[in-house]
């Protein structure tokens, strides 16, 4: 069963998919770096982005001499689950089969769907 997140801002996000690319914990420093390549932004907006995931329960803050370093408290798994969960439910009422029928016919190329038809006949959907 998956749990249940709020969905995230988009900036918030971007923040949690530089740090579940690193090894925790990880500095500020290292996120500056990973987000300058998709999502720069001032190092007093990502702290206070960083604030908010923390009062969120997204991550945890310990300080490690004068520099705070930061690890992931949800897995980009779960997080991912739960919103598929709620996307699914929002827009399809929760009809798996109007979602894959959606999908089906949402321009996916042939190799895709055999793709997603190969990853749930072996089981790894």
């Amino acid at each position: 069963m998956a749990k249940t997140f709020t969905r995230l801002p988009d900036a918030e996000l971007s923040v949690m998919q530089a740090l579940w690319r690193c090894e925790p914990p990880v500095g500020r420093d290292a996120l500056e770096v990973i987000l300058s390549t998709t999502h720069p932004m001032a190092p007093t907006t990502l702290l206070t982005l960083l604030t908010r995931l923390e009062n969120r329960g997204f991550l945890s803050v310990e300080k490690v001499g004068r520099r705070s370093v930061y690890t992931p408290l949800v897995s980009q798994a779960d997080y991912l689950a739960a919103q598929s969960k709620t996307f699914v439910e929002k827009l399809f009422g929760g009809s798996m089969s109007a979602f894959a029928s959606a999908l089906c016919h949402s321009g996916l190329s042939r190799e895709e769907l055999q793709e997603l038809r190969r990853l749930l006949e072996e089981g790894e959907l």
